[in-house]
């Protein structure tokens, strides 16, 4: 069953919103995990896509966008887009601000990124898979 985490951010903005996603998905990849950062729009998929290369010195984050990658590949392994994941993409899934209600259960784990302004919504999400029956751990994380 997937497990689900919210980590709840101090900090304000879409940077500091985009920078939690950037250091979360490195995390993930260094772990080994396969990645699937879902972004609210196409906007969005283009400033990860262009952060996840400078977020932090000395930081190498293999991804590219669902629209960049090709059907057989089995290699990447960060993939960014704003609608349904691509095949071969359910081990990790980090939401930045979409809606990932149609697919999230198809992942091990699925991460909510949640800023200061989206907290009420997390609630309500929160409970929906609380009522479900799934894995719940919530972090808060202190503006830097």
């Amino acid at each position: 069953m997937t497990e689900v985490f919210f980590y709840i951010l101090e900090a304000d903005g879409a940077d500091a919103l985009e920078r939690f996603a950037c250091r979360l998905t490195e995390k993930a990849h260094e772990g080994g995990h396969r990645v699937y950062l879902h972004a609210a729009d196409a906007d969005q998929v283009a400033r990860l896509d262009k952060l996840l290369w400078i977020f932090r010195q000395g930081s190498f984050v293999p991804h590219c966008a669902v629209e960049a990658l090709a059907a057989d590949d089995r290699l990447t392994p960060v993939t960014i887009g704003s609608g349904a994941p691509p095949a071969g993409f359910d081990d990790v899934l980090i939401n930045v601000g979409g809606d990932a209600s149609g697919f999230f259960s198809r992942f091990g784990r699925h991460n909510e990124l949640v800023p200061p302004a989206a907290v009420a919504g997390a609630r309500s999400l929160y409970r929906f898979y609380k009522d479900r029956g799934y894995a719940l751990t919530t972090h808060k994380i202190a503006a830097s």
